[in-house]
């Protein structure tokens, strides 16, 4: 079923599940946001970022179920390089460990690195602040 589920929201046009969940949460709160509308340049190597959602208040939401080692780099330089913007992330499952063996859960990392976190879907707190 699951699987089913994966397969529809991609061809949706979402990259996840959790993607097409949080943008229908969107939806039915009327709230205002972009997905995938804005790319951001970041070094050392010249990459863009393209984040999931941005809010109508300018909150960028990252939306994630499995966390990368690329992923937690990529976004430490953004951070560096972006600092003016307040990147925030939605996990599946934010007490995932970042690596086999580890003792570091995905939100211990956001803790860590100064990020605010959620599991599931966009805080309405999030959407109402300004």
């Amino acid at each position: 079923m699951e699987r089913r589920y994966r397969k529809a929201a991609l061809k949706a046009g979402f990259r996840s599940g959790l993607e097409q969940d949080n943008v229908n949460h969107l939806e039915n709160l009327k709230a205002t946001y972009t997905y995938e509308a804005k790319r951001f340049p970041y070094t050392p190597k010249v990459r863009h970022y393209t984040p999931d959602v941005i809010l109508g208040n300018g909150i960028v939401v990252e939306i994630k179920g499995y966390f990368s080692t690329e992923d937690r780099s990529k976004h430490k330089l953004i951070k560096a390089q972006y600092p003016e913007m307040d990147l925030r992330f939605v996990f599946n499952n934010p007490g995932n460990y970042i690596r086999k063996g580890s003792k570091t859960t995905y939100s211990d990392w956001c803790d860590q690195y100064g990020f605010k976190w959620a599991q599931g879907l966009i805080p309405k707190e999030w959407i109402n602040e300004k």
